[in-house]
């Protein structure tokens, strides 16, 4: 699905002749080396903590972390600009079915509003069943905004946001296709790829999961199916989503808000969408909401953990096509004893980025980086678990595209009991993954070669 809209994606690239200015990433020079403070900021409701204040509560939520965790948040915050949140309870959500479940119910809870924003709506069982509980939250009178992107919609016919529209749903298409549709202001090139939906200010989802049926069918590990009775031709999907209840709903509310305003979409409905919020849990996250005119702070916060790294690196990327700075990063790691592991996909919805990506593997496999492709399933999911105490879920793929032109929105957990959970995830998707080997891999067909190469050529587009 994605291979179909992103090549339509590209072929009106080329026909309108859009020439973005060639954008690079941040330096790996430029990324701070030593804290300049010894104390992370923390917010609240109530406004930032003094340093002693946030000392003594990071030193009791983090009774059982390493010294090199406060540390780390400190370089993340000069690196990022953005505090950490305390007071969350965050649940992990593996695969569509569990995230489709939780967030459909969490809708029909809602007693005041729901903020939906999503890549892709799609009018399939799964989408139209969506629609039909927020439809009826609106007949309850509850409050309703969707923002949708332009691009990611492109497949979906227009009568079905006219329905959600003529059932009183305020429906926002994202930098839309069509430049009459916003005239002056058209940014084909930035596309909205969060994922987010926030019911009543009070309870928040994120991750990479879309509105689609595409998202119905677990990947094996969490299906009732076993491996050797599974039907072949029906490939399931690997994605993770996070619920959170606490302060950080309201910073995911805010960043709603925001791309509703930077699209001139008018006034949002006079509702409550920020509650007093009360402590739900023990979680101290970061909540990083990035765009085309910031500073590619997912990727900065993404480069020092993997600098700071003294145990291990493990990350699950669906569509990997990393710049020369990741790669030295995952390498240099390696070569100082760090277990450097990467989950990628065996099975892909789109082989030009699947082979952009293998572009890279003889120089991580040379350097000491091990490579396992999942089997069982098309990869979705952009986490990783660094040290087993800093976690990233989000939107953002290891790729230009996200780090550079899209609205994108990760979430760094903090927490070693929750660093945990990841890794028991991450070592599921290991048993259901093939290693790759350097020796095999440099006995690879010369078509693949020929396929990497082209990835390549393309891969600041895709």
């Amino acid at each position: 699905m994605k291979n179909k809209r992103l090549a339509s994606f590209l072929g009106l690239l080329a026909f309108v002749g859009v020439i973005a200015s060639c954008k690079s990433l941040p330096s790996a020079e430029a990324l701070p080396d030593a804290p300049l403070k010894r104390t992370p900021t923390v917010a609240t409701q109530r406004g930032m903590l003094d340093a002693k204040q946030a000392s003594q509560l990071l030193t009791k939520r983090w009774a059982n972390a390493t010294a090199d965790l406060k540390q780390l948040a400190v370089l993340e915050e000069q690196a990022t600009g953005a505090p950490l949140i305390p007071g969350n309870q965050v649940t992990l959500l593996f695969d569509g079915p569990a995230t489709m479940r939780d967030m459909m119910n969490a809708a029909r809870d809602a007693k005041t509003s729901i903020n939906l924003e999503t890549y892709i709506f799609d009018q399939d069982p799964i989408g139209l069943q969506f629609a039909d509980i927020l439809i009826e939250k609106r007949r309850q009178g509850v409050v309703v905004n969707i923002m949708a992107d332009g691009v990611g919609t492109l497949a979906t016919p227009k009568e079905f946001f006219e329905r959600l529209r003529a059932a009183g749903i305020n429906v926002l298409i994202f930098n839309p296709v069509d430049p009459t549709k916003r005239p002056g202001n058209w940014q084909l090139n930035n596309r909205d790829h969060r994922k987010i939906m926030i019911v009543d200010g009070k309870v928040g989802f994120t991750g990479g999961i879309n509105i689609s049926e595409t998202y119905a069918n677990s990947s094996l590990f969490r299906s009732k199916q076993k491996a050797g009775t599974a039907d072949k031709n029906k490939v399931g999907w690997r994605d993770t989503h996070i619920r959170i209840e606490g302060p950080a709903v309201a910073t995911l509310q805010w960043a709603f808000i925001d791309n509703w305003v930077r699209q001139d979409a008018g006034e949002l409905p006079a509702v409550d969408y920020f509650p007093r919020l009360k402590v739900e849990g023990d979680k101290v996250l970061r909540v990083l909401a990035t765009s085309p005119d910031r500073d590619s702070e997912i990727y900065k916060s993404l480069m020092i953990a993997m600098n700071e790294a003294k145990q291990s690196i493990h990350v699950t990327s669906a569509y990997f096509v990393p710049d020369q700075q990741i790669v030295d990063a995952l390498i240099a790691a390696a070569k100082r004893g760090v277990d450097v592991k990467l989950v990628l996909p065996g099975v892909s919805d789109h082989d030009l980025i699947k082979y952009a990506g293998q572009a890279f593997y003889d120089q991580l496999l040379s350097g000491g980086v091990k490579i396992f492709q999942l089997q069982v399933a098309v990869l979705h999911a952009k986490t990783a678990v660094i040290d087993g105490i800093w976690s990233t879920i989000g939107s953002a793929n290891i790729d230009r595209r996200s780090f550079i032109h899209n609205y994108e929105l990760n979430v760094v957990v903090l927490d070693p009991a929750f660093g945990r959970a990841m890794e028991s995830a991450f070592n599921e998707d290991l048993r259901d993954s093939k290693e790759v080997t350097l020796e095999q891999w440099r006995h690879r067909p010369w078509k693949d070669r020929l396929r990497e190469m082209m990835g390549r050529l393309a891969e600041y587009w895709i």
